[in-house]
């Protein structure tokens, strides 16, 4: 086996990695989601300040969780063209 098709199984395991940890960041995206819903709608029929304290709180957990789902469908994406350059090369 040389030295392209080595880099390819360890490419390929890194993706399915990858897949799994994307996987289960949208699951607890969805799960921070629905406690933001619930967050904005007790702050809006509230009038407590720690209600709109908690919806600033789980509004920011939605945004962070939803840049780290970006960051490694991003990194997905750039070890997908890299597997891609590499078959073409073994092609060659």
């Amino acid at each position: 086996m040389n030295r392209i098709e080595r880099a390819l199984f360890r490419l390929g395991d890194e993706i399915a990695a990858l897949d799994q940890a994307i996987h289960l960041a949208r699951e607890e995206l969805i799960f921070h989601d629905h406690l933001n819903d619930d967050a904005q709608r007790d702050a809006a029929v509230s009038e407590s300040p720690i209600d709109r304290s908690d919806a600033r709180e789980t509004a920011s957990d939605v945004r962070r969780m939803a840049a780290h789902v970006a960051g490694l469908e991003k990194r997905r994406l750039k070890l997908r063209d890299k597997q891609k350059r590499l078959v073409a090369k073994l092609a060659d």
